[in-house]
């Protein structure tokens, strides 16, 4: 059991979880994920890792409550545990793998829509602590769905809070900001964005015309988390791929959003899975219980 040591909501809808997880403190990375799962017959939730101190033996992870499984999540409280806490999983960050001299000589611009700040945190901290410097720019609806901020502001070099209604920091969407950047003369040798997928989209559209590589984090379409149920499926390159296996993050400029996106409204239906194993064939994947 992996018990809950700290419990806070973030905004509304929105909860940050501590939870003990010595082995995979332990041994996870910037970028990756975990499953949990709150008895032996719940459901399998990925959740990106916000945070983890290998000294206390924990993990942290943030949650929006959109589903069944994650509104039970909600009902646990601090002194409560999950069955299971699974990971790390997927890719870690590019980052991790770069030799660090190098690193410090690029200019880094990490943009976070919504809960993508919370995937986005641990990158620049890691970055952070190795002494390398980013700018990140974080945006939201409204000042009142904005999280991790002060957390943010402790690790970024810069930090640019953006609303979509203007009701804090500067106003209009995340790509505004990074026109307005660019106008002011920053120059960026490489691009993270994590947030909606069509926020990602819009993201790699401008950074495309402005010539700077970006890597996408692919989690927000990840559902059993193992690579069997087929959903995260997405085309990067004309190959197929898997975001909770071969990711979950990929060159943004690469990515078929809207094909990724298509998929993500087909699949929450029985006929659309039945729709996508028929299209899809022995590249579908299967094992989830959906398909026949």
């Amino acid at each position: 059991m992996y018990k809950i040591v700290k419990k806070q909501e973030l905004t509304t809808n929105i909860y940050l979880m501590e939870v003990e997880a010595k082995r995979v403190a332990k041994s996870c990375e910037p970028g990756q994920f975990v499953i949990v799962r709150m008895d032996s017959e719940g459901e399998r939730i990925p959740l990106t890792i916000c945070d983890y101190s290998r000294e206390n033996g924990t993990v942290t992870i943030v949650f929006q409550t959109v589903g069944a499984g994650t509104k039970k999540m909600v009902a646990l409280e601090e002194g409560d545990a999950f069955h299971d806490f699974v990971g790390p999983l997927g890719c870690p960050s590019e980052f991790v793998k770069e030799d660090l001299e190098e690193l410090k000589k690029k200019k880094i611009l990490f943009v976070a829509g919504g809960v993508g700040a919370a995937p986005v945190y641990p990158q620049v901290k890691w970055l952070h602590e190795k002494g390398i410097v980013a700018d990140v720019i974080v945006g939201s609806k409204t000042k009142d769905l904005l999280i991790l901020e002060k957390e943010m502001e402790a690790v970024a070099g810069n930090l640019y809070v953006t609303t979509d209604d203007g009701s804090y920091g500067r106003s209009g969407m995340v790509t505004q900001t990074i026109k307005d950047l660019v106008a002011e003369g920053k120059e960026y040798d490489v691009c993270v964005a994590i947030g909606p997928m069509i926020m990602m989209k819009f993201v790699c559209l401008l950074t495309k015309e402005l010539n700077i590589p970006t890597i996408v984090s692919l989690n927000p379409i990840m559902v059993d988390g193992t690579g069997m149920c087929g959903a995260c499926r997405v085309t990067v390159g004309g190959e197929v791929k898997f975001a909770c296996v071969d990711g979950p993050e990929f060159d943004g400029h690469a990515v078929n959003f809207d094909e990724a996106m298509r998929r993500q409204q087909m699949y929450k239906t029985a006929e659309g899975r039945a729709i996508l194993q028929m299209e899809e064939g022995d590249t579908h994947h299967g094992g989830c219980g959906h398909c026949e």
